[in-house]
């Protein structure tokens, strides 16, 4: 029996990718480095478009970014650019593409420079989930600073809405809704 639940007004209640997202993923504090990167990297494609449509595309961006193995997406060339660009799989925007390689490159960086991208990504909150208000918003001062960083280092399609959202989907910004069932686990 389907006990109802209450969650976050902004899930698609008409998709059940949508809501197994929300109900086994977005939010839960994610310290895993390829799972980082992965969101990390679908997070910069989402500039501009809804997060249903990253989320149906899923399965393909596993399959285009060879499972989102960083040292791999790093590697990839001009070639492997081009044959992205054909692959109706996944988001065909030359720029984010070639983003993401770059990206890429710089999340090897600071994973050499800080021993995991989970130490640097956290350490900015002292290894803690941070709580937020329930106000509607696409940017706080935490997303604000990273993105800064991450721009500083190079990184492309990082603003700070990309990194609130980033922030928000690997629970380091406890982001559930006082009334959704999740934001009391």
């Amino acid at each position: 029996m389907d006990i109802k639940r209450n969650r976050c007004i902004w899930v698609k209640l008409n998709d059940p990718i949508y809501v197994k997202y929300h109900d086994e993923e977005w939010g839960q504090p994610l310290h895993d480095d390829r799972a980082l990167y992965e969101l990390f990297i679908l997070e910069t494609f989402q500039a501009g478009l809804s997060w249903a449509t990253i989320l149906h595309k899923r399965e393909n961006f596993r399959r285009a970014y060879e499972g989102f193995i960083p040292e791999r997406v790093a590697a990839f060339d001009a070639a492997k650019v081009e044959e992205l660009m054909q692959d109706t799989g996944i988001i065909r925007n030359r720029r984010k593409i070639e983003a993401s390689i770059v990206n890429s490159r710089i999340f090897l960086e600071i994973v050499k420079e800080y021993g995991s991208f989970d130490r640097y990504i956290w350490g900015f909150t002292d290894g803690k989930p941070v709580r937020e208000s329930c106000e509607l918003r696409t940017t706080s001062p935490l997303s604000d600073k990273i993105s800064e960083d991450l721009k500083r280092r190079g990184m492309k399609f990082v603003g700070s809405t990309c990194i609130y959202s980033t922030l928000q989907a690997i629970g380091v910004l406890a982001a559930h809704a006082d009334e959704c069932d999740w934001s009391k686990e």
